[in-house]
């Protein structure tokens, strides 16, 4: 619980969601991914102190909350960028050049494969195909596909998602 400049205690919201989850799937057996499904939503990604809540409030080991945390894909253990990159690597986007694109997405924004700027601005992935194959070399930006790139239109991309 945060303190106010007045003293006085003041109850976070993003606490009150994640109490109201624990409430929701109380005693509810297989409520582990659902849980830590709601509470990424709630947090952008899964912080420890969120997983040893989960551990206490599910009764589960904190080992098997992590070791389920970290065999699934789709959560995240490190905060994540506003905008999400993936560029697709797959067989039809790297004979059209995928990888010189990454590469400069790299570049511009000098984080590696998994990161996030520092500012919180963008999270980079590489996946192995987005289903765009027409397209290649194809990008995703949280829900939107561009395709048919070239290096050189990287910066302007990125730009619009500032």
């Amino acid at each position: 619980m945060a303190i106010c400049q007045c003293g006085n205690p003041v109850e976070d919201p993003k606490q009150q969601q994640l109490d109201a989850v624990f409430a929701k799937y109380s005693g509810q057996k297989g409520a582990l991914i659902p849980v830590l499904q709601e509470a990424q939503n709630i947090y952008g990604y899964l912080p420890t102190e969120v997983l040893e809540q989960i551990s206490k409030n599910l009764k589960i080991p904190f080992s098997k909350v992590y070791g389920v945390v970290t065999f699934y894909a789709q959560f995240h253990l490190k905060p994540r960028g506003r905008n999400i990159i993936r560029v697709c690597l797959g067989t039809a986007c790297h004979v059209r050049g995928g990888a010189k694109i990454f590469d400069r997405i790299r570049t511009e924004l000098t984080i590696d494969d998994g990161e996030t700027t520092p500012d919180l601005r963008y999270t980079l992935e590489s996946v192995a195909c987005i289903g765009a194959c027409g397209l290649a070399p194809v990008i995703m930006i949280n829900d939107d596909t561009h395709g048919r790139l070239t290096p050189d239109q990287i910066a302007d991309i990125l730009a619009k998602y500032e």
